[in-house]
């Protein structure tokens, strides 16, 4: 019976430590994929933009001179 009891508590820190290898590896996953979004979104704004010349507030358009 000590036998059963020892097999018992064996198999429960396996599990916690396969849970946790897997969360482990779902977090490095997980920051390696917001990293390289935050790099892409970097790259994005980092650009400059080419359609300033029709800027909303530009009064150049403005045939009345407001």
């Amino acid at each position: 019976m000590a036998d059963q009891g020892d097999k018992r508590e064996d198999s429960v820190p396996r599990a916690k430590d396969t849970r946790h290898e897997r969360l482990k590896l779902a977090l490095r996953d997980n920051l390696k994929r917001r990293k390289t979004q935050a790099r892409e979104r970097g790259k994005i704004e980092a650009t400059p933009s080419h359609g300033h010349e029709g800027a909303l507030d530009d009064d150049t358009g403005n045939e009345n001179g407001r």
